[in-house]
């Protein structure tokens, strides 16, 4: 006999024995669903857990405001004698309105990063990067900041200027401030 009728004959024999194997298998896995029902018909037979109770409902006690008498904490300290208000509008410092306004005075100081400096001739120049990435030089005199800030010095570390901010008397405040070189 060859060895190819002998596999034939083994494969033969092996595939009724398989077959009766997985009905075998197969017959253990669909045990009685009884035992699994009772369960669910005993957990839908007990009563179910009481609801608590609502809360009662408090009274509502309206709160009686006795400041309206009371000086208005949004107007201005000073007074309200028109005279003396036009005073301290005129008074101080004032933003040059008529001045154009420099391309990085859209931006707050807190989004400019100052990345480094150069010196061309006597004058000292420092070069700052806006939000968009673009780095543009600045010197001592040049608006920066959406404040009025117009700078005062720069140094290899630091860009130093004066902002003017209004106050709340209708003037303005000088504040000075600064923009740090990236990394110090």
């Amino acid at each position: 006999m060859s060895s190819q009728t002998m596999t034939g004959k083994v494969k033969h024999r092996l595939g009724p024995a398989l077959l009766a194997l997985a009905v075998v298998c197969l017959s253990a896995c669909t045990g009685s669903r009884e035992e699994l029902e009772n369960y669910v018909q005993d957990v839908m037979a007990r009563p179910a857990d009481p609801i608590p109770p609502v809360p009662p409902v408090a009274n509502y006690t309206p709160f009686a405001y006795d400041a309206s008498a009371m000086r208005d904490p949004f107007t201005s300290v000073t007074g309200n004698d028109d005279s003396q208000s036009t005073a301290t509008e005129t008074d101080g410092p004032r933003p040059d309105e008529s001045r154009v306004r420099e391309y990085l005075e859209q931006f707050s100081l807190d989004t400019l990063s100052m990345v480094g400096t150069f010196a061309q001739g006597s004058a000292d120049w420092a070069l700052v990067r806006d939000p968009e990435g673009v780095v543009h030089r600045v010197a001592a005199g040049h608006y920066i900041g959406q404040n009025h800030g117009q700078v005062t010095a720069v140094y290899p570390d630091r860009l130093e200027l004066s902002e003017l901010v209004p106050d709340a008397g209708g003037g303005w405040l000088v504040r000075e401030a600064s923009v740090a070189l990236d990394g110090s």
